[in-house]
């Protein structure tokens, strides 16, 4: 594990106030009902305090959430007993990462780009299975933070990475989160073998 990585989101984890809310393109996959999505297995990538995985525990699914901090890990364990939520924290190098193959009916991640996660998603998925991702892409570099593009998604990228899978919903370009502009691009996509 990356140690300069750790101490780096520990302190960031550290330093700022838990996001309360689970991401909106998460919750509009599930509140506009783009899909029916039945609860089973559900994996949360780079989950930082776990609002997402909190949310998706929430509707029934039997969550992993994993992230490099332990810091964000413990935040968002203390959160789950708060609510009684039963959720598996697991603190991972998602460099060196790889769940078992056809192991989740559900994956999801958000504002994190690893493009060598991508084959490693694909894998962890059962046939059937749904991936919702979304992360900024590479105009975000003209409103604010990240700029580094080695983390911004080019333009239609994501959806090359989920060609051969059943694209359910797909956005790109720019949204008003929270009453602030982001670019970002948004899949919700299905494993058909």
């Amino acid at each position: 594990m990356s140690q300069d990585d750790q101490i780096r989101w520990d302190r960031q984890h550290a330093q700022r106030q838990a996001r309360e809310q689970p991401a909106a393109f998460l919750r509009e996959v599930f509140d506009r009902g783009y899909w029916e999505i039945t609860p089973g297995r559900a994996l949360d990538i780079a989950c930082g305090s776990g609002r997402n995985a909190l949310f998706l525990a929430e509707k029934g699914f039997e969550v992993t959430a994993v992230d490099i901090s332990p810091v964000a890990l413990a935040r968002g364990a203390q959160r789950a007993r708060q609510k009684s939520l039963s959720i598996s924290w697991q603190q991972a190098d998602l460099e060196n990462y790889s769940p078992d193959p056809a192991a989740y009916d559900l994956i999801v991640n958000i504002d994190y780009l690893q493009r060598s996660l991508m084959p490693v998603i694909k894998a962890a998925l059962k046939v059937g299975g749904f991936v919702i991702f979304e992360t900024f892409l590479i105009d975000q570099q003209t409103i604010g933070h990240p700029k580094n593009p080695n983390y911004l998604l080019q333009h239609n990228e994501l959806l090359g990475y989920f060609r051969d899978f059943r694209v359910l919903c797909y956005r790109e370009g720019k949204v008003i989160i929270n009453g602030d502009p982001s670019f970002r691009a948004g899949i919700l996509a299905q494993q058909i073998g």
